[in-house]
């Protein structure tokens, strides 16, 4: 087990793991892994170079691509930002489309793993909170606290279609609930990692919550299993 700590929220779309995830490790002063941005940044290049036209899928490219991938992060206004090559991309990635294209890549296994070393090399002194769908189950498994986040597809959709039409984006719940329940469908059935909590995870069903109520039961977690890295905040 790596001495540098880890917390570790997976769980399904709209809960709200971003936002949870860059909220606690601002409080603990740790970094923050977006795993999403990952994936959501490869879909982008994939589809840019071509690579999401042809079915089936030319796995062989675009797990070189995966290999290769031009990224990087770096914090701006408190926002972490990604880059391809030197391009902000930031904004791209956020898109339904771009995270439509990230749940098609996540179910091919050996992208997966290729992308696997680029999310551990998150981990850093003094300690890692990671967002995502497998982080407590394959990337980080040795963390010592997991918390998996749930909540009902309807809510998800609710929160899913606020935010897109905050963006300007044209949709409907319809659409929303439809994507997502299908997104679901794709994370829970795909081969290798698929979207289930860890066994020793926290769980917690956010449904009818805010933010903040969820916050709340998150940091006392934190508080209970890594209580020391809280004295001196």
């Amino acid at each position: 087990m790596s001495d540098v700590p880890v917390i570790t929220i997976d769980g399904p779309g709209g809960v709200g793991k971003g936002t949870l995830s860059r909220l606690l490790a601002a409080r603990l002063g740790w970094h923050l892994l977006d795993s999403g941005m990952i994936y959501r940044a490869m879909g982008l290049a994939a589809a840019r170079a071509g690579l999401l036209q042809a079915q089936p899928l030319d796995e062989a490219a675009l797990i070189a691509l995966a290999r290769d991938l031009p990224l990087h992060f770096a914090e701006q206004d408190g926002e972490t930002h990604a880059f391809l090559d030197s391009e902000d991309v930031t904004q791209e990635i956020r898109s339904a489309e771009a995270g439509q294209r990230a749940s098609q890549l996540a179910v091919i296994p050996e992208l997966r793993r290729a992308l696997l070393q680029r999310q551990r090399d998150f981990r850093r002194p003094p300690g890692l909170v990671a967002d995502g769908r497998d982080m407590g189950t394959v990337v980080f498994a040795d963390a010592p606290l997991k918390v998996f986040i749930t909540a009902s597809v309807e809510e998800r959709s609710k929160r899913r279609l606020k935010q897109l039409l905050e963006q300007g984006a044209s949709a409907t719940l319809a659409q929303v609930e439809m994507e997502i329940a299908e997104r679901d469908r794709r994370d829970r059935e795909r081969s290798v990692a698929p979207l289930v909590p860890a066994p020793e995870a926290r769980i917690l069903d956010n449904s009818g919550q805010t933010i903040e109520q969820t916050y709340r039961v998150l940091e006392g977690w934190a508080r209970d299993t890594l209580g020391e890295f809280f004295c001196c905040q």
